[in-house]
């Protein structure tokens, strides 16, 4: 008989054993856990159908279409998943949506018929969905690299994690850089679920009992938001805030962005036109057609500065700290950060 495992239990897998998600296609687009490989037991169209014979005609007739949409290629599913399994000892974790039918079927398939050891996943997928959102509930030490626009935060959280720190980026995960200009350089954003499920994994993977390390955020990073409870979180959290001269920022701005085409760049000022302002937006436009990315980041800068600027006033003074730096070298900010959050002996 197959093992149903709880969420914990199902995600410890040994080193080798597949994660299979047996769900169609188009659910697994959807979001899925990190590191499954997608192997269906319907397609969308054959699911679909079938819920619809569910719906319509009962279970049995939901039943019989899916044994004749699944059983001609039986076959082809058993060796697909034994491919990717140890053939000397065939191993599988799997689940489906709700942890039923689905795979129930394909795990007695595989037990049954070719000798594999099989652990489903108790409550499959949903009861997942429900362990990612009690995830950010969960209480944290919480240390938020702050400052303005520019000021290095994500390098600096780089340097963190390579001293040694917890340390979960945001920005790597919604793949984005959080501002107008944050989808540049960077792949598709993630689904809503699966930038929560990747998040719920990573917030896991860090150990509870010391620091946790976050880039200071929006509410939204693109058009990924932050789960609530992460949010509230991160807003009682201490503020650790960077200052760099502007020159300096700009420098860093330029290093990350300029090598952009400026028609690219350009879209993007216009994309939060209504919020410069038409004068600005429009001498940032045509200091990027002229090459004048530095003029175009100054421009840039009085939008994001103010608005920033304003978003601090709403931390508790008490879990503010500001750090003045002359230029940004993000492993000696790093240390500096760490030196300050060292009790006194």
């Amino acid at each position: 008989m197959p093992e149903d495992l709880a969420i914990d239990d199902f995600l410890a897998r040994p080193p080798g054993v597949p994660l299979i998600d047996v769900r169609a296609p188009g659910e697994f687009a959807l979001g899925h856990i990190r590191g499954a490989v997608n192997v269906p037991l319907f397609s969308d169209d054959e699911r679909a159908a079938i819920g619809t014979a569910y719906t319509r005609q009962g279970r049995r007739e939901a039943v019989s279409l899916g044994l004749r949409c699944v059983g001609p290629r039986l076959e082809e599913l058993a060796r697909d998943l034994l491919a990717l399994s140890d053939p000397a000892a065939p191993r599988l974790h799997l689940h489906c949506w709700r942890g039923g039918m689905r795979s129930g079927s394909v795990a007695w398939l595989m037990e049954s018929a070719y000798g594999c050891r099989v652990a489903t996943l108790k409550g499959g997928y949903k009861s997942f969905r429900r362990w990612v959102l009690a995830s950010f509930a969960i209480p944290r030490d919480l240390r938020i690299v702050a400052g303005l626009t520019g000021s290095g935060k994500t390098a600096i959280l780089q340097q963190l994690a390579a001293l040694g720190e917890e340390v979960v980026d945001l920005e790597a995960l919604a793949r984005h850089k959080g501002s107008a200009f944050g989808q540049l350089g960077e792949d598709a954003q993630p689904s809503q679920a699966q930038f929560e499920n990747d998040l719920a994994l990573a917030w896991r993977a860090t150990a509870a009992d010391r620091p946790l390390w976050l880039e200071d955020e929006s509410r939204m990073i693109g058009k990924r938001v932050l789960p609530a409870e992460l949010w509230a979180a991160k807003q009682l959290g201490r503020f650790h805030v960077i200052e760099l001269p502007a020159d300096e920022r700009i420098r860093h701005l330029c290093a990350t962005y300029a090598g952009f085409p400026p028609e690219r760049l350009a879209a993007c000022v216009e994309a939060i036109q209504s919020r410069l302002g038409g004068a600005r937006a429009t001498a940032a436009i045509g200091a990027l057609h002229a090459g004048d990315f530095a003029a175009a980041c100054r421009h840039i800068l009085t939008y994001y500065d103010r608005t920033y600027q304003k978003c601090l006033t709403f931390c508790p003074l008490q879990h503010l700290t500001r750090h003045a730096f002359p230029q940004l070298e993000p492993r000696l900010i790093a240390a500096a950060l760490l030196e300050s959050t060292r009790p006194p002996p």
